[in-house]
């Protein structure tokens, strides 16, 4: 069965879907079957998948909303990733489900269809603290928040820690917090270490050692369509996710040892 995990953090802009999208293709070509769910209107995962959702009659919404078949909805991008597309029409659940009994319940009761054809399922959660937020914390088993090195990067933790805690007292008792992920770093920037040592002060053995530079080609890639290994594999970037998707494994308990890593992919 699937091990699940929410990429969360209400914040904007700090990296949540370059990480979604590259932790996923990583973890992907490191072997495991890997499902990455797009859970922001926005569709930002799924574009950035080489995936346009106005192409395919159905998406995530149909699950969740219609109980459509979630089999019937997975796109596969590869032989050992896999991508459940968002589309616009997400914002409209919280007024259609607001009422139903259990309703927070729905995307763990629909995941559990599938999660063991997984090994892995990454959710990419909208950047806020509302309703799709709260159906990716009770569907997961953990959440890894991805924070940008910068003066604000603490802003609203509180908030963040006061969401997973409600969920986990009143819905999801197992919701761990598996790791903090470091984003867009540069360590030339006196500020960035400061931050850096911040937040390992807050976070203690929960900060991944593998941190995120900022890199203009992870910026560039999500335009093509691509992840940053079929973009530029020799860049920053793609050997920053490619040490943070080993390390991931690792932590999960996982041997990585004698597993190829690049190797021909869509994405």
């Amino acid at each position: 069965m699937a091990k699940t995990f929410a990429l969360f953090n209400q914040k904007g802009g700090v990296g949540k879907t370059t990480t979604a999208i590259n932790l996923s293709a990583g973890v992907a070509r490191l072997g495991r079957k890997v499902l990455l769910i797009d859970m922001d209107p926005q569709g930002n995962a799924t574009s950035g998948m080489g995936v346009n959702s106005e192409n395919f009659e159905n998406t995530l919404y149909d699950v969740i909303a219609n109980n459509l078949d979630i089999s019937e909805t997975i796109i596969s991008i590869d032989n050992t990733l896999s991508l459940l597309p968002a589309d616009p029409n997400l914002v409209g659940l919280e007024v259609m489900l607001a009422r139903e009994r259990n309703w927070e319940q729905i995307l763990k009761d629909r995941l559990s269809k599938v999660s063991e054809e997984y090994d892995y399922i990454f959710i990419d959660c909208p950047p806020s603290l509302g309703f799709l937020s709260i159906l990716s914390l009770v569907a997961a088993n953990s959440v890894l928040i991805p924070i940008q090195s910068e003066y604000y990067a603490l802003e609203g933790v509180s908030h963040l820690f006061n969401t997973i805690e409600l969920v986990k007292a009143n819905h999801n008792n197992d919701l761990d917090i598996d790791g903090v992920i470091m984003t867009m770093v540069d360590m030339r920037n006196n500020l960035a270490i400061q931050v850096i040592e911040e937040v390992r002060g807050f976070f203690k053995e929960k900060l991944y050692e593998t941190m995120v530079p900022r890199n203009v080609r992870l910026a560039e890639a999500p335009s093509f369509g691509q992840s940053i290994y079929n973009y530029d594999r020799l860049s920053k970037g793609a050997q920053a996710y490619k040490k943070l998707s080993q390390e991931f494994l690792k932590r999960q308990g996982e041997s990585i040892k004698g597993k190829r890593f690049f190797g021909l992919f869509n994405v």
